[in-house]
């Protein structure tokens, strides 16, 4: 006889449902399992024996073999332990088959029959609703997370043997759960950073607020103590908040990377990312086998990416910023295969003015070589600066005494106006962000005369060809936040200005 159940495995964010078909014949006793399994997926079968004989049911001593469809796709994970211990049982003719035909299952099996938590449940239980499913089965600890995605029935359970009564056998015994609760990522406490916390850098939070409100890349240059991993924090707090397609996306980026807390529901708010510069280029964009896990690149995705004391990261690991920079994406090639995670954020880097960051002023107190200062600073390639939209010097010596910045709530409210009406603008468009317009629409939208400058300034070698575009798209923000319809060559000026390192 043969057996089907439906689960899901997952590539990257990318949810595929597939089919287990599990075929009990006579012959010698063997278990096998074929379609493109990796280890952990291999390994599957001794967790299934087991937990079929814990659920009091018998294994059939027969020849079992388990493909799992389509076979040509590579699969991993054990989150399809529960569809393939539902199949044998339906081939061996212990379960009935038909009352789990429109139902995909999702989960890892105990020895002891207990359903356990997979990482990802949000992604998959998304594939499985696009695939056109109505129902799920998932793990009581996955429960809350799939419940998160709309148009769908979930149904949690705690044991095999509680889903094979379910399905008709009532011989089986539900397995005596003591807690079903997933151990919970630890949640920090929640901090209230506010832009009036800031004191004396008008021009940084200015250049901030352009930065929220086009989705521009910023560089912060300044001493220590300055106020960059300040201002830096406080970014996604200017920042609107998540339409309801990046919430889902980034939210499944952060159940495949296990730190998502289902009990927050789906996130709201841009995430904020600060890898230590000590990471490596895996941590960074993501790594693993047999397929890679998302990194900090993804786990940022429609929200900031902070890398304080620029420099002082590895070359190769900068450099491996240049893709997602530019398409919004990153895709990580392993023997096993490729998977693609989301990577779309905003850059913001903060770096020093040399190695002892005393190189302020006429540079009296700096005990740096004039080479030694080239070189510290010549880490940032300049193939990555050219991306960065916004390039700022953070003075020091601002004081406590200083006046202080506006409030988070005003600056975010002329944020979101501005944002409304680039998206207006936008409609229809790939994209609603200035920082992300194509370079056919600027040459199409800009007024003539804004061209010439740009192109003035390309020949001059203010800035590059990729530059000047850029500080089209800056001055378009520009415009936007004085609710101008078109941008003048005022707002040009200023996004050169705010493109080109003015000196300390």
């Amino acid at each position: 006889m043969i057996g089907r159940c439906r689960s899901v495995v997952l590539q990257g964010v990318t949810g595929h449902v597939i089919e287990v078909e599990a075929h009990v014949a006579s012959g010698l006793p063997a278990f096998t399992i074929v379609g493109l399994p990796d280890a952990s997926l291999s390994e599957a079968k001794e967790r299934v024996r087991a937990a079929v004989m814990s659920a009091g049911l018998s294994w059939p001593q027969r020849r079992v073999t388990v493909n799992l469809s389509p076979a040509s796709l590579p699969k991993s994970g054990s989150g399809t332990d529960i569809a393939i211990a539902l199949a044998v049982l339906a081939g061996a003719g212990l379960i009935e088959a038909s009352r789990m035909r429109r139902v995909i299952h999702i989960g890892e099996l105990g020895l002891d029959g207990t359903l356990r938590p997979v990482r990802g449940v949000l992604p998959a239980v998304s594939a499985a609703v696009n695939f056109g499913t109505e129902a799920v089965v998932v793990p009581q600890a996955n429960s809350e997370e799939a419940s998160l995605v709309p148009g769908v029935e979930v149904t949690s359970a705690s044991s095999l043997g509680e889903l094979a009564r379910a399905y008709g056998n009532e011989d089986a015994r539900p397995t005596e759960i003591k807690t079903t609760s997933r151990e919970s990522p630890p949640v920090e406490p929640e901090v209230d950073f506010d832009l009036s916390d800031v004191r004396g850098q008008p021009d940084a939070v200015w250049a901030l607020e352009v930065a929220a409100a086009g989705g521009h890349h910023l560089l912060m240059v300044g001493p220590p103590g300055s106020g960059k991993t300040m201002l830096a924090e406080r970014l996604p707090g200017i920042l609107p908040p998540l339409s309801v397609e990046d919430a889902i996306s980034a939210t499944s980026v952060h159940s495949l990377a296990g730190d998502f807390d289902p009990s927050r529901g789906l996130l709201s708010l841009p995430p904020f990312e600060a890898p230590h510069h000590s990471s490596t280029a895996a941590a960074i964009v993501g790594g693993g086998a047999p397929f890679a896990r998302p990194g900090a690149v993804s786990r940022a995705h429609a929200g900031v990416l902070f890398l304080d004391e620029a420099p002082e990261f590895p070359a190769r690991v900068l450099q491996t910023l240049r893709q997602p920079l530019e398409s919004g994406t990153i895709t990580l090639h392993r023997a096993a295969g490729a998977v693609r995670y989301p990577a779309r954020f905003q850059l913001i880097l903060a770096a020093n003015p040399c190695p002892c960051g005393r190189f302020v002023g006429r540079g009296d107190q700096c005990t740096c070589a004039p080479i030694s200062r080239r070189r510290y600073f010549g880490r940032i390639s300049g193939p990555l600066l050219d991306r960065v939209d916004l390039q700022v010097y953070t003075r020091a010596g601002t004081g406590v005494s200083r006046d202080a910045a506006e409030s988070t709530t005003r600056v975010r409210e002329r944020v979101a106006q501005a944002r409304e009406v680039s998206a207006a603008r936008f409609h229809g468009e790939s994209w609603s962000t200035n920082a992300h317009a194509s370079a056919r629409w600027l040459r199409a939208a800009t007024p003539p005369g804004l061209l010439a400058e740009a192109e003035r300034a390309l020949a001059a070698g203010v800035v590059s060809a990729r530059g000047a575009d850029r500080a089209l798209r800056v001055a378009w923000t520009l415009a936007d936040l004085e609710q101008c319809s078109t941008p003048t060559a005022d707002h040009l000026a200023q996004a050169l200005t705010l493109r080109t390192m003015i000196s300390p």
